[in-house]
């Protein structure tokens, strides 16, 4: 059961140890691209590959039907990870040995919809896998195994997300295999990750450059980064923080997109793009874009 790209690896490593995937649940298609088509999400696409069935209810919490259909499968195990949707009690309790999610932070710590996000953001110095028996609360089951990670000092949620996938399609095979003692989550620690939007990327230039370049970081590649330049949106791409001077949060201090933060720091802006443009190195930027120093970013 499970979604987004994230899943896939989980998906194909099930598949190629030899377990049998009695069927695979993912989030219905949905218009994308330019021409709006309905279009399968990555773990249906890669069911379709597999010539794995595929089953995308578009919600399952009061679906009686749904619950039936589910436990007519005879699981032994559902593997979890991303899905999308709220696995009601009747599903939790019908396979044999539960639900078991894949979640990608050390828990108790950023439970919730953007783990990766949310430890990227916080300046956390290591993140993980926790593979997890799912019950009715929000990533609050007992934990089965854990695995750490370090985050890079300029390391991004693009590039912490493919580590964590690949060890999330290793450590469920341990799971399943070695049968590890389940371990209640201690509540002390417990952090939460909502649900991210597209303003979630915006670039507060009150804030310290610390605090920006977490953000940027973080924010890459959705929602991605942004500021206003001129009453255009402007992606901030890559970023890093340079000596900076006092100033109004937001100046341009050079000629060269160093940006005035809070607390006297600044941001040095290095990859960026125009909404409908090709991104670009600031220098390349800046050749066809005038920014003056003094300009206001907002």
């Amino acid at each position: 059961m499970g979604s987004p790209a994230f899943s896939v690896p989980a998906l194909r490593g099930l598949v190629e140890a030899g377990h049998e995937v009695a069927c695979v649940y993912a989030q219905p298609p949905r218009p994308a691209g330019r021409g709006q088509r309905e279009t399968p999400c990555p773990v249906h696409q890669a069911a379709i590959e597999m010539g794995l069935p595929v089953r995308t209810p578009a919600r399952v919490r009061r679906d009686v039907a749904e619950h039936d259909a589910f436990a007519a499968l005879g699981l032994d195990a559902a593997v979890v990870v991303a899905y999308g949707l709220i696995l009601p009690g009747p599903m939790l309790a019908a396979p044999r040995l539960g639900c078991l999610n894949i979640h990608a932070s050390l828990l108790p710590r950023w439970r919730g919809a953007a783990p990766i996000h949310a430890a990227v953001l916080a300046g956390d110095a290591e993140t993980g896998i926790t593979i997890m028996r799912m019950d009715e609360g929000l990533d609050t089951g007992p934990m089965l195994l854990r695995e750490a990670t370090p985050i890079g000092p300029r390391e991004t949620t693009a590039e912490v997300h493919d580590r964590l996938s690949a060890m999330g399609a290793r450590l469920i095979l341990r799971a399943l295999a070695e049968r590890p003692a389940e371990i209640p989550q201690p509540e002390e620690g417990a952090t939460y990750a909502p649900k991210l939007g597209k303003e979630d990327g915006r670039l507060d230039w009150a804030e310290p450059a610390s605090a920006l370049d977490r953000r940027v970081r973080a924010m890459t590649p959705w929602p991605g980064a942004f500021t206003a330049l001129g009453g255009e949106v402007l992606r901030v791409l890559s970023a890093e923080p340079a000596p900076g001077r006092e100033a109004a949060a937001g100046t341009v201090l050079d000629d060269a997109m160093l940006v005035a933060c809070g607390g006297g720091t600044a941001l040095r802006l290095l990859r960026v793009q125009k909404a409908g443009r090709a991104a670009m190195e600031a220098g390349a930027f800046l050749r066809g874009h005038a920014v003056p120093t003094g300009t206001v970013l907002g």
